[in-house]
């Protein structure tokens, strides 16, 4: 993964798993990828990852089943016009 120099890792790869999701790679139910396999996937840390799940269910866009995994809650609403 190619990093923006002036945006927060973090911020990164929530847009890209937000971009996932809105795009139904990950669609409402779906297990999100672990803190491993993101780490794996970007080269983050744990602690970086981490923040990254919580920050989409602080979103409301995941929840947490705790010691199975975290899930997509729903799509995005569409913007209005």
């Amino acid at each position: 993964m190619e990093w923006a120099p002036d945006i927060p890792r973090w911020r990164q790869v929530y847009a890209l798993l937000e971009e996932r999701i809105d795009n139904g790679v990950y669609p409402p139910g779906e297990r999100l990828p672990s803190v491993h396999d993101i780490i794996e996937e970007t080269g983050i840390s744990r602690v970086t990852a981490t923040r990254v799940l919580r920050e989409l269910r602080a979103a409301g866009l995941a929840y947490m089943e705790p010691g199975i995994g975290t899930f997509v809650t729903r799509l995005p609403e569409p913007p209005t016009s």
